[in-house]
């Protein structure tokens, strides 16, 4: 293959390509969906998004957030179909609003994943320490726990992606297993009944309906990581888009219903109030109440491999993003290096584990003898860095959607008008509300009291990334105007 974006000069042109022809459309479905942790957003996401907007309309933001992508989805798989590159976003953008577009897209794309991914040490490294204690009563730091899941993501990360499929597949499987038990228990228990009274408008068509969609969308981040995987799908014309549009499906639907579920288990009169009491304890308090302590335990393990399964997911992307960057010359080309043995993008994969362990050590020393102990890296750590995360993959969605538009309105007797104009406009009007509602509540998402700094310069370094980038690019086209060039025949041609 001659594609300036496939071979590049150095590394040589064997160690440049990823391992073909590997992952099927489950495989692609349980990558995407281990992203989205099911039983993290349950025990996690929902009671927080219970807890912070004070309502029980908490199910229906779902339901509103999966039919927006369904709509971006629709334009996304399309472009799956007709580009293959593992740095997606990039090279969607790239077709649609040109180069240096592109490069500001993947300078965006890198940071926000590697944020997230990122994150996710925090509440990891947290809830290790508190279940080795209060299962073998032992003290373990955060940071100590952190590093063995840092090891853990990083050797499955230069090993063969088939490999990190079958890990995800065991671990998303029990993470719905769970799920679905806790739901069955919380329809059994139903201290007010089985209601949908968490679906009624007065729940949800209030004030607090922009907080609800803003804490909701990082629920869904990872929904997009199959198109990541397209250069290693087995039928990527195909394959993306069917596990795209089925993973967005279940998540979505699995969600609300959970959501709604667990309402109906702690009644929905209390929900939110004992969600305030309690966080992402809720859950494990419930089960404590109706279930023997080994079952509550059991879940407390498959809560933190549910963890785990979203670090390996995003390491494997950002370790992507990486790679594409790489093999293009846009960052230094050694990133674009792979394994003969594996396949794996292991030097985007040593680089995001790099900057892993940075920021696990930053942490660690400035929490050292803090005031708020313990949960120093959930209150600091995992919400600046993933809030952080989900405002950057709604700015990327939203600009993504209008690249779509361009390039598949560049062709409109192959493409029809719904798919090509009307499905990205409206993800695209829906996520530029989301990213202005985030916006307007990003103090209490990183739940800062008062005025903080962090609300303008968390924000802030997300938007200065994608100005880097563009800047970036016109370096590149001004000065290395071969490397340019390579990026847009790549995705154009």
């Amino acid at each position: 293959m001659n594609d300036p974006i496939l071979t590049t000069q150095t590394p040589a042109p064997e160690e440049a390509a990823l391992a073909r022809r590997t992952l099927g459309v489950p495989a692609l479905v349980f990558l995407i969906i281990a992203a989205s942790a099911p039983l993290t957003v349950l025990a996690g996401g929902a009671t927080t998004s219970f807890a912070v907007t004070g309502e029980l309309g908490v199910p229906v933001g779902y339901l509103i957030l999966g039919i927006i992508l369904v709509f971006f989805s629709l334009g996304y798989g399309r472009m799956s179909s007709l580009i293959q590159n593992a740095g997606a976003f990039y090279a969607y953008v790239t077709a649609g609003l040109g180069t240096r577009s592109g490069i500001g897209t993947s300078f965006l794309a890198l940071v926000t994943y590697n944020s997230m991914q990122i994150g996710l040490y925090g509440v990891f490294g947290f809830a290790a320490s508190s279940i080795v204690g209060d299962l073998f009563g032992i003290t373990a730091p955060w940071w100590a726990c952190a590093l063995v899941g840092w090891l853990v993501v990083g050797l499955l990360g230069v090993n063969r992606v088939d490999l990190n499929a079958k890990v995800l597949a065991v671990i998303v499987a029990l993470e719905f297993v769970i799920v679905v038990a806790v739901s069955l228990l919380s329809f059994s228990v139903a201290p007010e009944g089985v209601t949908v009274e968490a679906f009624m408008p007065e729940h949800w068509i209030t004030g607090s309906f922009g907080a609800m969609l803003a804490f909701g969308i990082a629920a869904f981040m990872g929904f997009e990581s199959g198109a990541i995987y397209s250069e290693e799908a087995k039928d990527p014309a195909r394959s993306v888009a069917r596990a795209t549009y089925i993973a967005v499906g279940i998540i979505a639907l699995f969600y609300a219903f959970s959501a709604w579920a667990f309402s109906v288990g702690v009644g929905p009169s209390l929900m939110v109030a004992e969600s305030q009491q309690w966080g992402p304890d809720l859950m494990f308090v419930f089960l404590g109440q109706h279930v023997p302590a080994i079952v509550t335990n059991l879940a407390a393990v498959l809560f933190l491999t549910s963890i785990l399964a979203a670090m390996i997911a995003f390491h494997n992307a950002a370790a992507r993003y990486f790679f594409s960057m790489g093999r293009a010359r846009v960052l230094p080309s050694i990133l674009g290096a792979t394994s003969t043995r594996s396949g794996a993008p292991v030097a985007g994969s040593l680089a995001q584990s790099v900057l892993g362990l940075v920021f696990i050590v930053v942490f660690a020393v400035s929490g050292a003898g803090s005031d708020l102990g313990p949960l120093y890296p959930v209150l600091t750590m995992f919400p600046w860095l993933t809030n952080a995360a989900g405002f950057g993959m709604v700015l990327l969605l939203c600009v993504t959607s209008v690249a779509i538009m361009r390039h598949l309105s560049r062709d409109p007797d192959r493409h029809p008008v719904f798919l090509r104009l009307v499905a990205p406009l409206i993800a695209a009007i829906g996520f530029a509300v989301i990213a202005v509602l985030i916006m307007v509540n990003f103090d209490v998402m990183i739940e800062a009291e008062g005025f903080s700094a962090l609300v303008v310069i968390i924000p802030g370094i997300i938007v200065g990334s994608g100005l880097a980038g563009l800047a970036w690019g016109q370096f590149l086209r001004s000065n290395r105007p071969e490397v340019y060039a390579a990026v847009e025949r790549a995705t154009i041609g």
